[in-house]
């Protein structure tokens, strides 16, 4: 299993009044990581959208929260593959900063046909690149 890390800066904007990161900011950043992957890979979710007619949206998740971030810190989001199926991938992620873990999530997330509004398959080409990652 592969691990595809993205570092990310916690600004002012990302913190509560004592600096610490709130809550719901690092699902901002666990999909920024996902959304970098992608594109790493060669797919960038706006032209998924307009061309291939599909969007990727998370279906659920599990997070722990084990230790804040603050202000200025330096952290890393790790991610990699834990399940890949035929229209769902579940991503591992996990919050770091200088290796200690501050978020462990499991998030699962569904291949969207635009048009139906329903889970459709992940496009072939999209697939095998994601298993290269399992």
């Amino acid at each position: 299993m592969q691990r595809l890390p993205f570092t990310i800066r916690i600004y002012y904007e990302d913190t509560d009044s004592g600096g610490v990161v709130y809550y719901a900011n690092y699902l901002r950043f666990l999909e920024r990581a996902r959304t970098e992957l992608l594109r790493g890979l060669g797919f960038e979710q706006a032209r998924l959208a307009r061309d291939a007619g599909i969007a990727f949206a998370v279906r659920s998740l599990r997070v722990d929260y084990l230790k804040p971030a603050r202000l200025d810190d330096l952290i890393e989001v790790q991610s990699s593959i834990g399940e890949l199926g035929r229209a769902q991938v579940v991503f591992l992620q996990r919050i770091e900063r200088a290796g200690e873990l501050l978020v462990d999530a499991t998030v699962r997330v569904a291949c969207l046909d635009l048009v139906k509004g329903k889970a459709t398959a992940i496009p072939k080409n999209i697939h095998e690149e994601l298993k290269k990652l399992t």
